[in-house]
Order: C-alpha cells, then sequence, then structure tokens
C-alpha cells in the first residue's frame, strides 16, 4: 500500500522528530499531561503490573515475580490514566489502565490536562519512544543494571508532535484498521507454525512407536500411552536402559561470563529444546574448579539433560541432548540421562520429543503452580529398543522430515519479523507525519 506525504513540512526543532507537517505543533509534556502521585493508603484495590504486553492484574495470590510486603503504599491508576515503567527504559513500556488500581509508587503515572487529545494517538507515540529507544536518549542512570530513568523533569521537557484532535482521531482510526489488519496476517502465519509443529510431533510419533515398515508384525507394548509396537522390538523402563544422575548443586549467582558451559533448567525449557551445541549457542558458564568437585556433573556427547521442575504441566519432560564432545556441565534443577548401552542417542531424543514418552512423564508428576520430574519417574517411564540398525534408519529418516518442516517454519518466522517491522513503521510513520492519513477511510 503506498501512502501519500503532507503537502508542506517545517522542521519540528526536535532531533528525533524531524520534519513534521507545517501546519502541526510540537509541545513540551507539560502542556499536555499532569503527573499524578496518589498513594492508595488501604487495601483492596487490583494490582496492576506493567509489562511489555500491557497493564495486567498481578496475581497476588501465586507469589509470582516481586511481591510487595504493603500494597496500600502503591499509587491509585484510574481508568484512562497513563502508566509508565520509566525506571527502565531498555525494557519497560507503558500503556492506558482499563481498570482502576494500584501500581508500584516507583512507575510513572499521569493523565491528561484536557480532553482535547486522543490518549491513543499519545500511546502510540510513548511505545514508538520505548521501542524506538527514543526515550533512552533522554534518561539517566545505570544502563547495565537495568535502571536507566526517564525523570520528571525529562518527562516534562520532552516534546511530542501535537496534531488537532481530528487528525489524531483519523491517525489513530487509520492505524487500528491497519494494525488490525497485520495481526490478523501475522496470526494466521502463527496458526501455520502451529500446524507444521503439530506435524512434526506426528511425523516423530509414528516413526518412533509404529517404524518404517507399514507391514511389521505388531504386538501389544502393554504400555497404554504407547499401544502396539513392531513384534521385534524390546519395551523396557528407563532404569533398564539409562544411568540418571542430578546436575550441579549451584545457583545463578555461581553462572559468570568465562569458564565452563553450563545448562540449567531455564534453558532446556525457553533456549535449547531437542539438543544444543556449546560451540554456538548462546551459554553460561561455571568456574572450571567444578572440574576438580563435581566432574560427575560433565555431561558426555550424546547425553541427556531434563528439567526437574516446570512452572507449566506441558513443559514437564522438556529435555536437550548434547550433540557434541565439548565440556559442558548439567547445571541447577537438573537430571542427567546416560545411555548404559550402545544405542543411538538421537534416536532416543526423538523418543523423549514423543508424545507417548511425554505423557507418561505427564501422568506421574506432582504439583500444582509448579511441577517436579523427579528421576523416580524418568526411571519408571517406559522407552522402546528396536535393532541399532532400525534405530538408525528411524533417525535419517525423522532428521530428513524435521529439516524439511524446520525450513518451512523458518520460512513462516521471517515472514512475521518483516510483518512486526512493517506494523512498526506504520505506526511511526503516521504518528510523526511522516504519512499523510487525513483521507482514510476505515
Amino acid at each position: 500500500m503506498q501512502f501519500k506525504q503532507y503537502p508542506s513540512y517545517k522542521n519540528s526543532g526536535v532531533e528525533w522528530l524531524g520534519d513534521v507537517p507545517e501546519h502541526w505543533q510540537v509541545k513540551p509534556n507539560k502542556y499536555v499531561f499532569k503527573i499524578q502521585k496518589r498513594i492508595a493508603g488501604t487495601l483492596g484495590f487490583n494490582v496492576l503490573s506493567i509489562t511489555q504486553k500491557g497493564l495486567k492484574i498481578k496475581d497476588i495470590e501465586s507469589n509470582a515475580g516481586q511481591m510487595a510486603q504493603d500494597y496500600s503504599k502503591y499509587q491509585i491508576v484510574n481508568v484512562g490514566d497513563f502508566a509508565m515503567n520509566h525506571m527502565d527504559l531498555l525494557t519497560g513500556w507503558i500503556d492506558i489502565a482499563k481498570v482502576t488500581g494500584v501500581t508500584s509508587p516507583d512507575y510513572r503515572v499521569f493523565e491528561v490536562r484536557n480532553e482535547k487529545v486522543s490518549k491513543e494517538y499519545f500511546l502510540h507515540l510513548f511505545q514508538l519512544g520505548y521501542r524506538d529507544k527514543i526515550l533512552f536518549a533522554f534518561g539517566q542512570g545505570a544502563a547495565q543494571m537495568g535502571r536507566w530513568r526517564l525523570q520528571s523533569e525529562a518527562f516534562n521537557t520532552l516534546k511530542m508532535p501535537s496534531p488537532s484532535i481530528e487528525e489524531q482521531q483519523k491517525i489513530v482510526s487509520f492505524l487500528d484498521t491497519e494494525t488490525a489488519r497485520i495481526d490478523n496476517l501475522i496470526a494466521k502465519q502463527e496458526k501455520l507454525i502451529e500446524l507444521l509443529e503439530e506435524q512434526r510431533k506426528s511425523i516423530i510419533s509414528h516413526a518412533v512407536t509404529k517404524g518404517l515398515n507399514p507391514d511389521a508384525p505388531m504386538k501389544d507394548s502393554g504400555v497404554e500411552w504407547l499401544g502396539d509396537v513392531p513384534e521385534h522390538w524390546t519395551v523396557l523402563k528407563n532404569r533398564h536402559i539409562f544411568n540418571f544422575s542430578k546436575g550441579l548443586s549451584i545457583t545463578k549467582e555461581n553462572l559468570q561470563e568465562s569458564g565452563i558451559p553450563c545448562v540449567s533448567y531455564g534453558e532446556v525449557h525457553s533456549k535449547f529444546g531437542f539438543e544444543f551445541y556449546p560451540e554456538i549457542n548462546d551459554m553460561k558458564f561455571v568456574s572450571e574448579e567444578y572440574l576438580e568437585t563435581s566432574k560427575n556433573c560433565l555431561l558426555n556427547s550424546g547425553d541427556f539433560i531434563f528439567a526437574d521442575t516446570s512452572e507449566d504441566f506441558e513443559g514437564s519432560g522438556n529435555f536437550s541432548y548434547l550433540n557434541s564432545n565439548s565440556q559442558v556441565f548439567a547445571g541447577y534443577h537438573t537430571v542427567i540421562a546416560r545411555l548404559k548401552s550402545k544405542q543411538k542417542p538421537r534416536f532416543f531424543a526423538y523418543i523423549f520429543d514423543s508424545n507417548a514418552h511425554r505423557k507418561q512423564i505427564q501422568t506421574q508428576v506432582k504439583g500444582i503452580k509448579v511441577f517436579s520430574i523427579t528421576q523416580g519417574i524418568l526411571k519408571d517411564i517406559y522407552s522402546w529398543l528396536p535393532p541399532v540398525h532400525e534405530q538408525d534408519l528411524i533417525v535419517e529418516y525423522l532428521d530428513n522430515e524435521c529439516k524439511k518442516i524446520s525450513l518451512l517454519k523458518a520460512k513462516q518466522i521471517e515472514l512475521i519479523e518483516k510483518l512486526k517491522e512493517y506494523r512498526a513503521s506504520i505506526i511511526s510513520h503516521a504518528v510523526t507525519g511522516k504519512i499523510d492519513v487525513r483521507e482514510f477511510d476505515a
């Protein structure tokens, strides 16, 4: 879609803003907004947290995240107020409150001085300020410690474009329509990725439980989640196939920027997945002293590392396997599984990635908000062993099929990133007057 520019422009006098339409005003924030600090003085309010996904009601019963001792000392946020994490201009965010509540007294709450402005227009501007690091240039503090803040004086004197209310509303209407269209395209691509992942899981589950020969005689495995398997396969509990041990008894404080690579449960859940390569993956490290004191926590090539806790039920059974000869430690909250005999580790990686194996784990885990995956659970789960040459054939087949799916997913991910870039660009161009959308008809 092609967008025209305004007929004439003028220098805004603001470096980050550049030229603006000739009829636009540029005003310091203090003429548009008023900072508020209303301490609640009592309990009973919704507690609001400013996140990258907006202003969310905090579940204070779950004890998740940082918790305050006394929410009566929090400040009130009314419906329609802006709430801004001005303490962290690197990863902070801003949103408009849709419910009344309280939020940290360290945050900035402000309201418009009169109703002749579109709050949504200015919300787009402020969010652009975070996304493009515009606000960062006006901050001060210690950025390396996540404390780069926008002081009150800097906020009040920060100049923003201010077209007429009618034009602000036109811009918001245009962006509502255009971003909804882009978001719909992104959602379709994300759905395709979900379908591709389901296809990958289905291919893996069928290959590792039924084999590649559709005419092979079958037998009852005796395992509820497994069903029939080829007659010549052996079904055993993991305790007969693997030796199990635990990772290092350390905390985050023991991690450093150099030394021996270390994988803890957090990386298993969110970073590595199926396999990892310390030569190319971004990793944390521990001191080389652990080579003397905790050598049994070193992984061998082909070892598996399970996260022994999960904050969600679906993550129970998450693992990764070391596809490298490099020295790597299993870190905190992990369980190591090492094959006892010369089987094919990659075949078992596919087994562990199958629904038949994961379902067994999920029927055994215990917990409500945190789920524990113990060595005892992993030892009592069943795996199945084709002959080694058949393991090789299944691995070769799955590697090829999964590679095809990965390439398709990569294309969808690339398209999503381009759509997100376009979305950000169209917002930036509209709210700063680089394109003229006054004649836009939703």
